[in-house]
Parts: C-alpha cells; sequence; structure tokens
C-alpha cells in the first residue's frame, strides 16, 4: 500500500472516531506532522510512513518539540 493510500485510511478512522482532521500540507516550520486531529480539549499531531519511509531527523525533532510542550505528536506506521 502507498504511503498516500495508507495516509487516507488514517484520517478516515481518526474521523471516525470523531475527530476533525486537518492534513498539513506547507507550514511555515519544515518536519511538522502530516496530519492534526482534533476533538474538544484534545489535539494529537500524527506523521504518517510507510513501512520502509524512514523518519527525518527534522521530523524527530519536530516530534520531540510537540512533545515537551505537552502536545502528543507521534509516528503512525502502515
Amino acid at each position: 500500500m502507498s504511503e498516500s493510500t495508507f495516509q487516507r485510511k488514517v484520517i478516515k478512522r481518526l474521523e471516525k472516531e470523531g475527530y476533525y482532521v486537518l492534513k498539513l500540507i506547507k507550514t511555515n516550520k519544515n518536519g511538522i506532522p502530516d496530519i492534526v486531529a482534533i476533538k474538544p480539549n484534545e489535539v494529537k499531531f500524527i506523521e504518517v510512513k510507510g513501512v520502509k519511509t524512514p523518519v527525518s531527523e527534522i521530523q524527530k525533532y519536530r516530534i520531540k518539540e510537540l512533545n515537551s510542550y505537552g502536545i502528543p505528536a507521534i509516528i503512525e506506521r502502515e
């Protein structure tokens, strides 16, 4: 399955769970995760990766940075 197909599945699953989901295409900060999932009083960032797709150093940094602010940020693999 391609990464984009997997990403669509993740978005559909999150929406089914009641999240308002945004797919980020371009931000002012490189490495920000692909998806933002929002519920009342809850926000989480998700970086979607295929089985063999590596996580870049800047992506790892941004996930750590978001977590340091108390914002859940994870990598979800196929």
